[in-house]
């Protein structure tokens, strides 16, 4: 399918082509932010909602789906959108619990978007268990697409064998893609050397910085922490310490970096609702959670941002 550049994209070509699911910075005056998530299982598929401040989120027509799944085992988990140099969104999600590729959707207008592709990008390796939480982030450098995921290939790590719930051992794993047809052998992309899913990277100055969830399995654990890289492809730091509310059970993280501050949302899934934590240098943070509000049930969403044409066109056409 072929996407026309709309004059509409490029209003924010220049904010939001470099990062991946995250919001790169404040938008234009008259701009605003969309929260890409899912309900329940993901049956449902996408559901989007809006913000003007990155703290009070409103469903967008009237919280029913804009895009049903077609492919893999049918569900649309954990969709994140970006949008490309050329001015198209492009979204990735989990198509299954046990499907080994993802899906892969484009639109110009975040309303209609193409037929929906299944990479099989873990089809090359015969006990691959999962392909989780996919994201897309732009390599200006190489001028190409990173899609990044967690997988378990049962055997590859066997000092954490047991560490993960049902016998899970992620690692995070990625492919490149410079038009999505084809696509670059699958490699290894993170090892912390723990059992690690649910990572989401964004530009911090010269380098990059890497919010992961530790998959862990004990009470202490399933937190988040924080590693840096000076290039896109590692090598990454050690991860931190955590930095989310100790004994909440927190998964999806996605971050909107407003200039003097970055936000990463998080959904605490045992407790089924949202949960935010503040910075200014990813060391220090301040927990938010009072302090924002999303559509009842919004499960592992990402956050970018779209002009005010954008918006008054998703406001037009679906409400």
């Amino acid at each position: 399918m072929t996407f026309r550049t709309s004059i509409i994209s490029l209003v924010t070509l220049t904010m939001a082509f470099l990062l991946g699911c995250q919001s790169p910075g404040k938008p234009n005056d008259t701009g605003a932010y969309v929260f890409s998530s899912f309900r329940g299982n993901g049956e449902g598929g996408l559901h989007l909602a809006y913000s003007h401040d990155g703290l009070t989120w409103k469903a967008l027509k009237n919280d029913t789906t804009f895009l049903e799944p077609e492919v893999g085992q049918g569900l649309m988990r954990d969709p994140c959108i970006i949008q490309g140099p050329e001015g198209t969104f492009h979204m990735v999600w989990t198509t299954g619990w046990w499907d080994k590729g993802l899906g892969v959707a484009h639109s110009d207008d975040l309303v209609n978007w193409s037929e929906q592709q299944f990479v099989p990008v873990m089809a090359h390796e015969p006990t691959a268990r999962n392909t989780w939480a996919p994201e897309i982030i732009w390599d200006d450098q190489n001028a190409q697409y990173v899609i990044y995921w967690a997988s378990t290939i049962p055997g590859q790590f066997p000092e954490t064998a047991d560490s993960g719930d049902d016998g899970l051992n992620h690692r995070i794993y990625y492919t490149t893609t410079k038009d999505f047809q084809t696509y670059s052998d699958t490699e290894l992309f993170y090892e912390p050397g723990f059992n690690v899913i649910d990572s989401t990277i964004i530009p911090d100055g010269d380098g990059y910085v890497m919010i992961l969830k530790d998959e862990t399995r004990h009470p202490a654990e399933k937190n988040l922490r924080v590693a840096r890289s000076d290039s896109l492809y590692g090598p990454w730091t050690e991860p931190s310490e955590p930095f989310t509310p100790e004994g909440v059970w927190v998964e999806g993280p996605t971050l909107l970096d407003q200039g003097e501050t970055v936000t990463v949302y998080y959904d605490e899934y045992t407790n089924k609702r949202y949960g935010a934590m503040r910075t200014r240098d990813f060391d220090t943070w301040t927990d938010i959670s009072d302090e924002i509000s999303f559509p009842e049930g919004t499960r592992h969403g990402t956050v970018l941002p779209i002009s005010k044409a954008t918006l008054e066109a998703l406001l037009e056409d679906v409400e």
